[in-house]
């Protein structure tokens, strides 16, 4: 009710300009609001008022409960066919410094080392190595699932499967279906980038286009794969690319329900070939945030990884619409650290992140991939 309170009082602010009061009212009201308003929202809105929005719709949704979940990454190869323009982690095929390529043992040794921890997911993700086929990630798929068959697997971008599928010669039906019955379970929102197709361009040129990403995740929802959905942003594009971007994620969840998670990342600017582009500041963060969960109102969940930004912003999300920090992770990803994010060596314990979350004033809840509650931790 103090909450509800709140956006009583922003509304009936007589200094609220006009336009924010109308899309103030339609959030209160549970209306769903156009691309007009997301865009007049990120033109117009302070930080305090988007967080206030932000903040009402997810305590709708999910009162006080922050999620996270038991995970570690396993990234087979950072040897990548692309190159796109922002990445500071991949190395093309002929480069060897800095370079790595796990064989099937060293990914198999990976999960074998969790045996007897109570993780709930593995995330498998990396570059686009030509020489990792399909057949290659669904041996490994089904030695994974032998091994521990309880394990949720969550594997390959959309710009991987797109590659790997063709290259064996396959449909995009026919690969995913081919991944599911190896037991893929999910796969993750990666390559998404920003939809804008000028913008693609211009930062990643020669990867799958944003209409084969929106296929290939309509096409996993439709054998019932669900996935996650990214969006790249703080770089060259502007706000209507990010609105049209959540757009297009809104329209196909419309059509399918499929996309369990909305995760905004921040660009970094270290080693990479937009060095020159500047950070945007964590202000800048938290109003993105809140834009997308006001904005994202048939996705469920607002992710911020706290590998990318800190623990310190994902705390402060927390405040503004946000209401999951991913996982544990045990400092097994290398993607972000290498673009030169606060975390260098991400790993946090339980302990560590359900204090992260207590002292947010939230309720911290361990969750397994598809946001089934295995256990909340009251604040102490």
């Amino acid at each position: 009710m103090q909450r509800e309170a709140h956006i009583d009082e922003v509304i009936a602010s007589p200094v609220l300009a006009q336009g924010l009061k109308a899309i103030a009212e339609k959030v209160k009201n549970g209306e769903r609001i156009s691309t007009d308003d997301a865009l007049f929202l990120y033109e117009h809105g302070d930080a305090g008022f988007l967080g206030t929005l932000a903040n009402y719709v997810r305590q709708k949704r999910h009162g006080d409960i922050t999620y996270f979940n038991r995970n570690f990454h396993i990234e087979p190869t950072n040897i990548c066919v692309y190159d796109c323009k922002f990445c500071s982690y991949s190395r093309l095929l002929k480069q060897k410094e800095g370079s790595w390529e796990l064989s099937m043992d060293d990914m198999f040794n990976i999960v074998k080392s969790y045996d007897g921890q109570p993780v709930t997911e593995v995330h498998i993700v990396g570059g686009v190595h030509p020489k990792l086929g399909l057949e290659f990630f669904g041996e490994l798929l089904k030695k994974i699932k032998v091994h521990r068959p309880e394990l949720h697997i969550k594997g390959f971008t959309a710009v991987e499967l797109h590659y790997m599928i063709r290259k064996a010669k396959m449909s995009y039906r026919e690969g995913l279906q081919y991944l599911k019955d190896c037991g893929l379970d999910s796969i993750p929102g990666g390559g998404a980038e920003i939809f804008d197709e000028e913008i693609r361009r211009q930062i990643s040129e020669d990867k799958c286009t944003s209409a084969e990403w929106l296929e290939i995740h309509q096409t996993a929802h439709e054998l019932g794969i669900p996935s996650n959905v990214t969006m790249l942003y703080g770089h060259i594009e502007n706000y209507a690319h990010r609105v049209d971007h959540m757009n297009r994620v809104r329209d196909l969840q419309d059509k399918t329900n499929g996309f369990n998670t909305f995760i905004p990342l921040k660009f970094r600017n270290k080693d990479n070939q937009m060095e020159n582009v500047p950070e945007i500041s964590v202000i800048e963060d938290m109003r993105n945030y809140a834009v997308a969960r006001i904005f994202m109102d048939n996705v469920a969940h607002v992710k911020a990884y706290w590998p990318m930004i800190g623990r310190d912003s994902a705390q402060l999300s927390l405040n503004f619409g946000v209401d999951d920090i991913d996982g544990t992770i045990d400092d097994t990803t290398k993607i972000y650290s290498m673009a030169g994010a606060e975390e260098q060596t991400p790993a946090l314990t339980t302990a560590q992140l359900v204090d992260l979350i207590s002292g947010a004033g939230r309720i911290a809840a361990e969750r397994d991939t598809l946001y089934n509650v295995i256990q909340k931790y009251s604040s102490n």
